[in-house]
């Protein structure tokens, strides 16, 4: 009896090829909701990280001079605001969490499987590439999300309203493009940090597991993700920093609007010094990095449960 052609030579070639761009619903669902859940875990326990680096990214607009600390606005905050204003525009956040994380990091793979068949190769300069498309096309659709979080993390009188009064407001006093404000800053910071995240976190995996003992596991993720977590937010703070800026104009109004990303930056760097930049560049890293290692190890458990490949 001859062999299978199916399982020789080119044969077996077709078979894997196959086999690698089929795919079922079951799959998907557990590709994407895996990724979103993961985000959504990290982001509900960070969350008060993420309003102190709002608040801090707000401070001095068009204005130069000494800045609040980290450790004194929580204090601040506590006092005039209460324990409650540390998770403002936690539902935005959350739902934003599981779309935009669920596509983040779920549209990377594919990403990188279509950047394999195209150039027959996965190097760390299309895994840069999959990863800022993956991040850019998510933010482009869920930048509304963004929007009324910031808006509702700096300003806790809006609190009892909710979002979706928030989203009301902002439609018919400002228009429904107001929504998408800030849009390609949040696009450029969302492809940065992708890239820069993801990117990292896989080669950090392949070196690791290359040159060391190390396997899939617990202390595998912990290390890669907290190396990937310091490489992007060195590379997305200031990006960051514009991004919340274009978002609440309204709440900088004095120092005139800005155009885009870019005069923005102008302005910032030129009023208040290069540094400001990096405004809340702590809070940033004391909120991505525990982010990205949550993020991470979460997502790896739960595609083990869910029958999936590692990232």
């Amino acid at each position: 009896m001859g062999a299978d052609p199916s399982l020789s030579g080119d044969g077996k070639v077709k078979f894997d090829e196959k086999q690698k761009w089929s795919t079922s619903t079951s799959h998907i669902v557990y590709h994407f909701g895996t990724s979103g859940l993961a985000v959504a875990m990290a982001t509900a326990i960070t969350h008060p990280l993420d309003v102190l680096k709002v608040r801090l990214q707000m401070q001095l607009v068009g204005q130069r001079g000494p800045l609040t600390g980290m450790g004194q606005l929580f204090v601040q905050l506590l006092k005039k605001e209460g324990p409650k204003s540390l998770y403002l525009g936690l539902t935005p956040a959350l739902t934003r969490s599981v779309l935009y994380g669920g596509l983040r990091l779920g549209l990377y793979e594919p990403s990188k499987n279509v950047c394999d068949w195209a150039f027959g190769s996965t190097n760390i300069l299309l895994k840069i590439a999959s990863g800022a498309f993956a991040g850019a096309t998510a933010t482009a659709l869920t930048n509304p999300t963004e929007v009324l979080k910031v808006r509702l993390q700096m300003n806790s009188t809006l609190r009892q309203a909710g979002p979706i009064a928030e989203m009301r407001r902002l439609i018919s006093e400002e228009g429904i493009t107001a929504l998408w404000k800030g849009v390609g800053p949040a696009m450029a910071r969302a492809a940065a940090l992708t890239a820069s995240q993801l990117a990292t976190y896989d080669e950090s995996k392949r070196i690791l597991m290359t040159r060391t003992p190390l396997e899939e596991g617990f202390h595998l993720h912990l290390i890669s993700s907290t190396a990937a977590g310091i490489v992007s937010t060195f590379i997305t703070a200031p990006v960051d920093m514009v991004k919340t800026r274009l978002m609440l104009q309204q709440e900088s109004i004095k120092t005139g609007s800005y155009k885009n990303g870019f005069h923005c930056a102008y302005r910032v760097a030129r009023t208040e010094g290069p540094r400001a930049l990096y405004k809340g560049g702590f809070a940033v890293f004391a909120r991505l990095g525990p982010q990205s290692a949550i993020t991470f190890i979460l997502c790896e458990k739960l595609r083990k449960l869910a029958g999936l490949d590692a990232i």
